[in-house]
């Protein structure tokens, strides 16, 4: 049966965003750094799969979930200002815990199937999301990373990556390295750590997205 959010999971990671993305003292005033575009590689789903929720770990249908290691994302949309961006949605899509993505174009080998891969949400009102993912892995030639779309009203859609802080492939990564400023770069670098507080084994990290836009109401 397919895993769905608990009120007490939701609640717990609208407080993680409130703590991480909300700094005590920040000013709006104060722009923020636009995360950086990136491309979105050859793998971008063919077909979206029928199940497309944001839970890529529990496919419906499927007796056991997916392999890996359960990771939480979460952020806020926002423009430069600090504002939420309202109205729009942001699909994720990754490779499985083997380094097979669910695409007809890539080498060789057996997705997992209990795998979802893709999955998409629409943000809330303050610009939030969540995500429940398993922990990227390399892929050949690449460092562990998560791609991001973001497709909205009023704004062309915009693509990134999620790199994992600590990744040691991350000096090498042509894609990641192509991002010259050193800010811009660290923003889409993001610390995944322990959260049991959320679920037994999991990890978690918070990754916010910044256009350079204003706020779509």
């Amino acid at each position: 049966m397919k895993r769905n959010y608990n009120r007490r999971e939701l609640l717990l990671n609208t407080a993680s965003l409130a703590s991480l993305s909300l700094l005590p003292g920040a000013s709006l005033s104060a722009a923020l750094i636009e995360t950086p575009r990136q491309t979105s590689g050859p793998f971008y789903p063919t077909r979206i799969p029928l199940d497309s929720d944001n839970n890529l770990v529990d496919v419906e249908g499927s007796e056991s979930p997916a392999e890996g290691q359960v990771t939480h994302i979460f952020g806020r949309l926002l423009d430069t200002s600090g504002r939420p961006i309202r109205n729009a949605q942001i699909e994720i899509w990754q490779c499985d815990a083997f380094g097979f993505y669910h695409h007809p174009r890539d080498r060789g080998g057996v997705a997992d199937a209990n795998f979802q891969g893709f999955g998409r949400t629409l943000v809330d009102s303050s610009g939030g999301y969540r995500f429940r993912t398993i922990r990227p892995v390399a892929y050949p030639g690449r460092t562990p990373h998560i791609h991001v779309r973001v497709l909205g009203i009023g704004f062309e859609s915009f693509t990134t990556q999620m790199y994992v802080a600590g990744e040691a492939e991350n000096d090498n990564d042509f894609i990641l390295n192509r991002v010259r400023n050193r800010k811009a770069r660290d923003s889409i670098i993001v610390p995944l750590e322990a959260a049991p507080e959320i679920e037994s084994g999991a990890l978690a990290g918070n990754f916010d997205i910044v256009l350079g836009l204003s706020p779509t109401m």
